[in-house]
């Protein structure tokens, strides 16, 4: 959860695993309130409109190549090595043809000819962008416009402008839901809380969007307002939030009866695994003999952040590996001492990408009991390649692997112990530890190894 981000219980997440280097992304799935890029209203030049957009798009596709050569450097500075960043013969021959560019001209004519209202060129050339990428079908090799792409970069970072509200999105129904109302932010001020449905933001409606489309009408420019029209137990309600900088909270920890501690990562950000090692250390000051780690309706994030909280977990040995289209094997390793101490990890539909590296290392070395419902199931990592003019497409590049060499792509986790959620408190309780049914059962479970 994270990126105001859209977490959650009931949202794919597209997970980010690392930024310009190596990513595994969150990102459909639970993704923040982004903002959306602006577009110029001004009316464009129709001379040459179809042939000086064609050859625009050859020349940027060579531009391409040369800013994909280096950023294909330099992500394999990085550990993940991409395939030689370079047109397919095939597939150049069909683009760059001369029937096609007759093709294109023809479209654009046309649309010149009789679209109602004046073309915005700049806009038509995006979207052309966008619709290469998106042919391949595949939800998460995605193409970002210049703004899109600084959004996406400050997001990875913890960092944002919004109303520090976690969101998540059922899945079946696509209802929007406030899962969590992060600590002194612009949305706890405004009285907003967990499970509160939101039904609209600015007038517009929540019903039947996207959550990675729909934040964006509640991120915005600091010190801005955005107003928000929820559902909360039949009731609307509509608050009016000001928007500033918000700096996401990955970790949660405390300590639980009996000396166990408690952590729950919610994002695997930049910022995640220094807080990690926070938690942690105090908790182990404070006397904790056991662990109870919580990924569930985590999306992901960055590999280097979680691989770096492993480390901190696992004894020395493989934590994960990545193989390309070509068969190359990229692996990442612990090499710090282990815990030591019984821990438990809980997780559910919603922990994916990241969490389910996290979750698998954990699983394959038998090092915790996992419980809980079966993840998520994305086993696959992009990566990001960025162009001179600022803009970038995030593409999927290899397959993931838990250290027994398990592809959960598809597929997920399962947990040690099968266990639903559920709240064991009244109606009119608010959540706390004890009231977990989960929580309870890793509670018992490590009592059990503790020998109490």
């Amino acid at each position: 959860m994270n990126n105001e981000f859209e977490n959650n219980e009931k949202v794919e997440t597209e997970e980010i695993e690392e930024v310009q280097d190596i990513l595994n992304t969150n990102t459909d799935d639970l993704v923040d309130e982004y903002k959306r890029p602006e577009v110029k209203k001004e009316k464009k030049n129709r001379g040459g409109f179809g042939r000086g957009l064609f050859f625009g798009i050859v020349i940027t596709l060579l531009v391409v190549t040369l800013a994909g050569v280096i950023a294909s450097s330099y992500i394999r500075r990085q550990g993940l090595v991409l395939t030689t960043y370079k047109l397919d013969e095939n597939l150049t021959g069909h683009l760059l043809s001369q029937q096609m560019e007759e093709k294109v001209s023809e479209i654009l004519s046309a649309l010149s000819a009789y679209y109602y209202e004046d073309i915005d060129s700049d806009k038509v050339a995006e979207g052309m962008f966008k619709g290469i990428v998106d042919s391949l079908g595949d939800k998460y090799t995605v193409y970002y416009t210049e703004k899109e792409y600084q959004d996406f970069m400050m997001d990875t970072q913890g960092v944002y402008y919004g109303i520090g509200a976690l969101l998540s999105q059922d899945k079946t129904t696509l209802v929007i839901t406030i899962d969590t109302v992060y600590k002194g932010s612009p949305a706890e001020e405004a009285g907003l809380q967990s499970g509160d449905i939101i039904v609209s933001a600015d007038g517009i409606a929540a019903e039947g969007q996207e959550l990675s489309s729909f934040v964006e009408n509640i991120r915005g420019a600091e010190n801005t307002k955005v107003t928000l029209v929820i559902n909360r137990n039949g009731e609307e309600m509509t608050f009016e939030v000001t928007r500033r900088k918000v700096d996401v909270p990955t970790i949660e920890s405390a300590m639980l009866p009996d000396n166990i501690g408690y952590i729950r990562i919610t994002q695997f950000d930049e910022v995640t695994a220094p807080q990690f090692k926070e938690a942690l250390n105090g908790l182990k000051k404070d006397g904790m003999e056991a662990l109870i780690v919580d990924v569930r309706s985590n999306p992901g994030g960055l590999l280097s952040s979680v691989t770096e909280i492993l480390d901190e977990l696992l004894p020395e040995g493989l934590l994960v590996y990545t193989e390309n289209k070509s068969g190359q094997r990229v692996e990442y390793n612990s090499y710090k001492g282990e815990l030591g101490k019984p821990m438990c990890v809980l997780v559910n539909s919603n922990s994916a990408s990241a969490s389910e590296i996290f979750a698998g290392a954990i699983k394959d070395y038998e090092y915790g009991t996992l419980i809980g419902t079966n993840t998520f199931g994305k086993g696959i990592v992009q990566g990001i390649v960025p162009f001179r003019d600022g803009s970038a497409i995030k593409v999927t590049t290899s397959r993931y692997y838990t250290p027994k060499g398990n592809y959960i792509h598809g597929v997920g986790i399962a947990p040690d112990i099968e266990l639903e959620y559920e709240f064991l408190g009244g109606e009119n309780d608010k959540y706390d530890y004890s009231l977990d049914n989960q929580i309870q059962k890793a509670v018992e479970v490590l009592k059990e190894k503790m020998g109490k």
